[in-house]
């Protein structure tokens, strides 16, 4: 059975203030962390063990999931000191796998939401003999990402770094965060100093001569990375757009969870999620948007495209476009905040205090 390694230890620094007390992959997402989904549609894949690699906030992790039997899974919990990078992440845990020198394993990034199929890869990479596996995806704009054409085999020919003219974009392929590794390449990774798998353990196995295959799979695939990606990603796994097993059929436009409070005449579309013990007011209108647990959003306040962190506070008639808001945090009425503005933990804005955007 294939085993897998889960890269869950980045600080989230793009999502803060959301991540500042809790890790990116605890929050939630559809109702529930980001986490159980990735969880849940690698046991479907068949998978049946993983360890998850930590380092920031660590110590949230076990706590909420244990050992992982409630998801059919053995989990195990290896936490970094310092930092180590993506590749010194995959070696720091190579103790805790089970597989033979030539086997296969899963490794995933903690910040994709993708409906991948899993065991295509595995197949790809046991069938084509490769040394290591990447899923690969198109997009339309590759200049913020790393890209990696293939010859006509599929097998990976160069990595190329972010290009920035259209000289340097010579394919839309690019790395979409996935890959199966042969067992024995893992030993090979560096120990006790940071490594980056991108930026220096592919490019040395390709001067190497190993044979690293890709494998485009142009499902959905997002980058969890930002504020906005996230909320995007939680109102797709809503609406069914984004698959994931941890989410039971489609919500519909909307997934309020038990023991919130929804006005009657409330207005919630677009995927949008009410967590639990939140409080919607009367003639509130929210559309896409994520409510986390416990917070407040008072009578005719305009959310869109926003995420409310755990206890805030939203006064009425207050409007929100693509805003962040930290846990805690309180906004008074009559404010219009739009176009990214980031309000920190625990901060007060006054009544009719701010109109304006990030952006003016």
């Amino acid at each position: 059975m294939t085993e897998a390694i889960l890269l869950v230890g980045g600080k989230g620094t793009r999502l803060r203030p959301l991540t500042v007390n809790t890790p990116k992959p605890m929050v939630p997402a559809a109702g529930v962390p980001f986490l159980t989904h990735q969880l849940a549609r690698a046991r479907a894949a068949g998978i049946d063990h993983i360890v998850l690699a930590t380092s920031y906030l660590a110590e949230v992790f076990e706590p909420y999931f244990g050992d992982g039997s409630a998801l059919g899974l053995h989990l195990e919990y290896v936490t970094e000191d310092e930092p180590l990078g993506t590749g010194g992440a995959i070696r720091n845990v190579a103790s805790r796998l089970h597989s033979g020198p030539d086997e296969p394993v899963l490794i995933f990034n903690g910040d994709i939401l993708t409906g991948l199929d899993i065991g295509a890869l595995v197949t790809t990479h046991e069938t084509s003999g490769a040394d290591v596996s990447l899923h690969l995806t198109r997009v339309e704009d590759p200049r913020a990402f790393g890209l990696v054409p293939t010859d006509s085999t599929g097998r990976v020919t160069a990595f190329l770094e972010k290009p920035q003219t259209p000289e340097e974009i010579v394919t839309d392929q690019i790395n979409a965060g996935a890959y199966v590794f042969r067992r024995s390449v893992i030993d090979t990774i560096p120990t006790g100093r940071p490594v980056s798998v991108e930026r220096e353990t592919f490019p040395d196995l390709l001067v190497a001569g190993a044979h690293l295959q890709g494998m485009v799979d142009s499902t959905y695939w997002l980058d969890l990375g930002t504020p906005q990606a996230f909320v995007r990603g939680s109102a797709d796994l809503v609406l069914g757009r984004a698959p994931s097993p941890a989410v039971a059929g489609r919500c519909g436009d909307r997934l309020v969870l038990d023991t919130a409070s929804v006005a009657v005449d409330a207005k919630l579309t677009g995927g949008t999620v009410i967590g639990a013990g939140v409080v919607i007011g009367p003639g509130a209108r929210i559309d896409g948007s994520t409510v986390l647990d416990g917070a407040v959003v008072e009578a005719g306040a305009v959310l869109a495209d926003s995420l409310i962190g755990a206890g805030a506070r939203i006064g009425a008639r207050t409007v929100l476009s693509g805003v962040v808001i930290g846990d805690g945090a309180r906004v008074g009425a009559d404010n219009e905040l739009r176009a990214g503005v980031r309000v920190w933990c625990d901060a007060v804005l006054p009544d009719a205090c701010v109109r304006f955007s990030s952006d003016q």
